[in-house]
């Protein structure tokens, strides 16, 4: 079997860190530029307390900027990633509870959300997207090297060039390492 050689692996990598970057940052952005339309979506889950529900539309959407900015510039990778995997998985948690529920919603994953008339529900492919997400924030768990991060620059100035590899590498110019 063959098996992709180190700068292989860390452009898939770099590629899953900037498109879940991307991924949060857009879907923080929007939901932050409609703050009442975020707290509706929030609501529409009916699985908060009301006095939580505002906090968590204020929250959300900041924490999603922060996991997309980390990811971006490519620091704390590992960490992020499981941050990220966790909220995930949250968020697959909450459409599958709508889902059994009976409940017809929109996710609210990249803005709008709230009621939608019954049969204009989308969960299976709002779950098998999250899911693929998921699968990008898995790859960094297991694998956060990756090419022009702060990570790799912040290991360098360490004098540790071989990151979380299994043995001695060659020092690439520009790969970073992980947590």
């Amino acid at each position: 079997m063959v098996r992709p050689s180190q700068p292989v692996l860390d452009a898939v990598g770099t590629l899953a860190r900037v498109g879940l970057a991307a991924v949060w940052l857009v879907s923080g952005a929007l939901k932050l530029a409609d703050p009442g339309q975020t707290l509706i979506a929030v609501q529409a889950y009916d699985v908060l307390p009301d006095a939580l529900e505002n906090v968590v539309a204020i929250a959300l959407p900041l924490v999603e900027l922060v996991l997309g900015l980390f990811l971006l510039a490519g620091l704390a990778t590992r960490w992020v990633a499981g941050a990220a995997l966790v909220l995930l998985l949250v968020l697959i948690a909450g459409i599958a509870q709508s889902w059994a529920r009976g409940l017809s919603i929109d996710c609210g994953c990249f803005g709008g959300g709230g009621q939608v008339a019954a049969g204009q529900t989308e969960y299976p492919q709002e779950i098998l997207r999250d899911s693929g997400f998921a699968l990008l924030a898995v790859w960094l768990l297991a694998r956060p090297r990756t090419l022009l991060s702060l990570d790799g620059w912040l290991a360098r100035g360490r004098g540790d060039s071989r990151g979380n590899s299994d043995g001695p590498e060659p020092d690439y110019s520009g790969i970073a390492e992980g947590n």
